[in-house]
């Protein structure tokens, strides 16, 4: 899909801008490093979790170059695009070691520069390479990812498509006053920014109960009616889909001309730039997934993820290049799929954690692989909010996560304050994967059997020597592996 969202313009302009970016490189080895994931998939504490780990020389065992001891150090430097926000890699790691508290979550587009010096294991490039490798890590909400097909739709197409998302069965109870005012309106009247502000305010309101806890749906463009940003309130957000326009060409001064308009003007000014200066100069991605809470909303919200998760990988432009093809044109070459919070379960149900993010990935995994793009799939937990336990219940001895649930959580009639640490039996993913998703493609509307509660940061430990460890956490190191661990070796 990615090929069709740019014109021979685009393509110039990517390829001029490449060329510039690989020139300067080549006495500065470089990899641009993406990290999406939709809203609370926890791309702030990946990245934040990544540096810390790097930087005070954490626990990571899978991780060849350290575990060698052949990363000599890691550092922040300047990052490279001053045009763009930092990473306020400072203030999310004083949240999660001082304060005990989730960062914020990502609300734009922004960037760190990591700095990696190490000796390389092999001779030869010992003799080539100065070891020294910069990890730019762009961070950007997996919201705005959701865009980019908008660029191959017209807005009747985009029109069409959102009526058909909003009459899905998990839908219909959020759409319907969006729906009913949609229905209401005639598009060949003449243009009225009141009715258009309607329309849209109603329609983003839509979106926004689509996103909450109770569906964690992912599937909701346009992205910046979430997230707004600076845009907020501008002509190019404030325009809604105009179900069954069919052929119907727009007059002149019409509702419908206006809509049109302004859905142009989006793609134009907020959705091609996004891909054009970020997505198409990435190196490698992970895509951060929060299953659990789609498999705590039930049937519809894991439907939503696997189609989310399908149109996301869809949009980058993957594949193996040449040393010749690179210099005009980046392609990603390897991409991890992560599911996160597995500190949320016990160790014995990660593998179908795992199993279950494969499966929804399949067909875009499919899609990637053809593409000679390297992807892989981890459960993981960044940052280890729990460790495990047991306790006896009866005769019988049950595996259990000890943390501190947050505030206002709540299991059947507990809620918790925040403060005191729990144990916790979270009950087990069935071992039959393929009875999840028959179970998630039925139409029942049961309640979930596993209820998931989410935990404070940890605190962090000491040694005798009275030195605090890094963050704890559960295969990031098997993450750094693949993601950058042959530009280290």
């Amino acid at each position: 899909m990615a090929s069709s969202l740019t014109t021979l313009s685009d393509e110039a302009r990517i390829a001029l801008e490449t060329m510039a970016g690989r020139a300067s490189g080549l006495f500065s080895p470089g990899l641009r490093l993406g990290v999406t994931g939709l809203s609370r998939a926890g791309k702030t504490v990946f990245i934040s979790a990544l540096v810390h780990n790097l930087i005070h020389g954490g626990r990571l065992p899978l991780f060849e170059a350290q575990k060698s001891g052949r990363i000599a150090r890691a550092f922040l430097e300047e990052q490279p695009d001053d045009n763009v926000p930092r990473f306020q890699y400072e203030d999310h790691i004083n949240a999660l070691v001082d304060d005990r508290i989730w960062p914020d979550s990502t609300r734009a587009v922004s960037e760190l520069r990591l700095t990696i010096e190490y000796e390389s294991a092999s001779a030869w490039n010992r003799m080539f390479s100065a070891g020294k490798l910069s990890v730019d890590i762009v961070d950007y909400p997996g919201e705005w990812l959701l865009d980019l097909p908008l660029l191959g739709k017209s807005f009747a197409e985009f029109s069409h498509d959102a009526r058909e998302m909003a009459l899905l069965p998990v839908r219909t109870d959020l759409s319907k006053d969006w729906l009913a005012l949609a229905a209401a309106t005639d598009p060949n009247a003449d243009a009225d920014e009141m009715t258009a502000r309607r329309l849209a305010e109603s329609f983003t309101a839509y979106l926004k109960a689509c996103k909450l806890d109770e569906r964690a749906l992912s599937t909701l463009p346009p992205g910046r009616f979430l997230m707004p940003g600076d845009m907020e309130g501008s002509p190019a957000l404030t325009f809604a889909p105009l179900p069954d326009l069919g052929d119907k060409r727009a007059r002149s001064g019409s509702l419908q001309a206006m809509m049109e308009r302004r859905y142009e003007a989006y793609k134009t000014h907020v959705v091609k730039p996004f891909f054009r200066e970020h997505i198409t100069r990435l190196d490698r991605q992970i895509v951060l997934i929060d299953a659990m809470q789609a498999l705590n909303a039930g049937a519809g919200a894991v439907a939503d993820l696997e189609r989310a998760l399908t149109e996301i990988l869809a949009c980058f432009r993957l594949g193996q290049g040449s040393f010749l093809t690179d210099f005009f044109a980046r392609r990603i070459d390897r991409i991890l799929i992560a599911a996160t919070k597995a500190d949320h379960l016990h160790h014995e149900s990660h593998d179908r954690l795992q199993a279950i993010v494969r499966r929804l990935a399949d067909r875009a995994i499919a899609r990637a692989s053809f593409s000679g793009a390297d992807v892989d799939v981890v459960a993981m937990a960044a940052v280890r909010a729990t460790r495990e336990g047991t306790v006896k219940q009866g005769r019988e001895t049950l595996p259990v996560i000890i943390g501190t649930p947050l505030s206002g959580e709540k299991i059947g009639n507990d809620r918790f304050d925040g403060k005191t640490e729990t144990a916790i039996f979270p009950g087990d993913l069935p071992s039959d994967i393929n009875s999840v998703f028959e179970d998630c493609r039925s139409d029942s509307s049961e309640d979930a059997t596993i209820r998931f509660v989410r935990f404070r940061p940890p605190k962090l430990e000491r040694t005798a020597e009275g030195l605090t460890l890094s963050l704890p956490h559960i295969r990031l190191d098997r993450a750094l592996q693949f993601l950058m661990g042959d530009r280290l070796a």
